[in-house]
């Protein structure tokens, strides 16, 4: 898998005010299709974002499963996930993207795929 072409949408893209969703949705329709590689879903990032909208992986891997598009997985969300203010969500995304590994073993898995993207970038956090 090329991780540079697979999926190139980074958990920093923001979709309907939340960054990682756009990725947990290509990392969900990768799953469901059987072709997601190395990637894990659902992760810990992906469980996070779940915990903070409040729904669960099964009910978002259902909605991906029943919306062939990105808009339609946003207006299931949005009509099921916990609403939230919108500084709220903000706070939210930048403590999010400030994160780094939470193991010793995540923090070994991430150097290996920032190896194999480009060791040089440090715009990639997690």
């Amino acid at each position: 898998m090329d991780l540079r072409k697979d999926f190139p949408r980074s958990m920093k893209f923001k979709l309907a005010g939340y960054a990682h969703l756009a990725r947990m949705i290509d990392k969900c329709r990768a799953v469901l299709a059987g072709t997601e590689g190395e990637y894990i879903y659902p992760c810990p990032m992906d469980e996070r974002l779940m915990e903070f909208a409040g729904i669960t992986s099964e009910q978002f891997t259902a909605a991906v499963k029943a919306n062939s598009t990105d808009e339609g997985v946003v207006k299931w969300l949005g009509q099921t996930a916990q609403p939230h203010q919108p500084v709220e969500l903000e706070e939210w995304n930048q403590q999010l993207l400030a994160r780094g590994p939470s193991s010793p073993e995540s923090a070994v898995r991430f150097n290996k795929y920032l190896a194999a993207i480009d060791p040089s970038r440090t715009d990639i956090t997690v």
